[in-house]
């Protein structure tokens, strides 16, 4: 960069790698009392140090939130790390697998997805794959390592699929069969179709808030907010363990990052896992244009998420093609614990099968088994002390 334009355009792109270093952040650390007769201050607590070995809550304010995820980046990088270890193993990662099963065609607008038939992508409406692709997949995920199997169709809802809904009913039981988790993401849920699932057999249902609810109506039209948490209300009263999350880099504000947390960790019942995707932008979306977040980013988004949320799995999600082994280790370091593994990820790209058994190999990770005691309708939680699993306690 010239010293002209470095005069006139001062590190337009530090916000974009580095966060921001401002008041706020500042703001979030807390001076602690006085240790000595001499008043001489002991070190400033930040909010994350300060809020790391709280009780399990679900009644966190918006803005004990901000000054967590505010908090200076080395010290929410550290708690969350700690966090993570007091409740899960920290070398522990989860293979999953996602498979779209109905590609293309959806009537909504989500204006960061090229399944949507509004939008002229790449991405073309297909018939959903029979029973022998769907099966033969789950079989070569697991023999790769996925202990989940996961299944999206590009849909708005359920209406008027019952045909197709009978033989993703005959997937759950098959897949769960071999050994695997089950998973599914197929648009809005009615409370009878939730317990089909269940009764199936279905570990989880994902369906992502994907934002704030401030910011929300920038970014969809054609499903409300209220329509979504509804959806997560259903599987969780069916029994069903809820995964949902968000996307950062739509043009959203840190606020709104916050606004999406607070929603979740409000919950009557913490998701079991929290996807945080890193926008990938696609050409013929609305957002084709956008920028892709840093990695800091991302560590911020996990491990307030780890804090907040610390018996739930974080999920290292879309976009972590992006980053290279090393931040990658950030993020795992923060408080990831699962990763999705396979070339795609619905219609997007992902990272390579021998990337990551690499990258595992180099930071020493192993494959988190999977997990069948879980369930909305299961009080008890593993607790695990240094990383080792001791018991199961009720949940606070």
């Amino acid at each position: 960069m010239s010293a002209l334009r470095l005069a006139t355009h001062p590190l337009r792109s530090a916000r974009r790698f580095y966060g921001t270093a401002t008041p706020t952040r500042l703001a979030a650390v807390a001076p602690a009392a006085s240790s000595t007769a001499q008043n001489v201050a002991a070190p400033a607590l930040s909010a994350a140090a300060i809020h790391a070995s709280g009780p399990l809550r679900n009644d966190w304010t918006r803005e004990e939130i901000q000054s967590i995820f505010d908090s200076p980046f080395m010290d929410l990088m550290y708690y969350g790390a700690k966090v993570h270890r007091e409740n899960f193993n920290g070398r522990e990662v989860q293979q999953c697998t996602l498979l779209s099963i109905k590609t293309g065609g959806c009537t909504e607008d989500c204006k960061y997805c090229p399944q949507s038939s509004r939008y002229n992508t790449v991405v073309k409406a297909q018939k959903m794959l029979d029973t022998g692709e769907v099966l033969e997949a789950a079989q070569r995920a697991k023999e790769a390592g996925s202990t989940r199997f996961c299944m999206g169709a590009a849909w708005r809802d359920l209406a008027g699929r019952k045909s197709n809904f009978n033989k993703i009913v005959s997937y759950v039981k098959a897949i769960r069969g071999m050994g695997m988790e089950v998973c599914c993401t197929l648009g809005m849920l009615n409370e009878t179709q939730a317990k089909q699932l269940k009764e199936a057999g279905l570990t989880a249902y994902n369906h992502n808030l994907d934002t704030s609810r401030e910011f929300y109506p920038k970014i969809i039209s054609t499903r409300s907010y209220d329509e979504r948490l509804e959806t997560i209300g259903h599987a969780q009263d069916a029994g069903i363990s809820v995964c949902s999350g968000g996307i950062i880099g739509l043009g959203e504000q840190e606020e709104d990052r916050v606004g999406l947390l607070h929603t979740l960790s409000t919950l009557a019942k913490h998701p079991e896992s929290v996807p945080v995707n890193a926008l990938l932008a696609v050409k013929g979306t609305p957002l084709e244009k956008q920028e892709p977040v840093s990695v800091f980013d991302m560590v911020r988004m996990i491990a307030t998420a780890r804090i907040i949320m610390p018996q739930s799995m974080v999920r290292l999600s879309a976009g972590r093609v992006r980053f290279s082994v090393a931040e990658q280790a950030m993020c795992f370091m923060a408080g990831a614990n699962s990763i999705f593994t396979g070339e795609k990820l619905l219609t997007t790209p992902n990272n390579e099968f021998t990337d990551d058994q690499k990258m595992f190999q180099l930071l020493g990770l192993v494959p988190k088994p999977p997990n069948f005691e879980q369930g909305s309708d299961k009080t008890e939680q593993p607790s695990y002390q240094n990383g080792i699993k001791i018991k199961a306690e009720v949940a606070a």
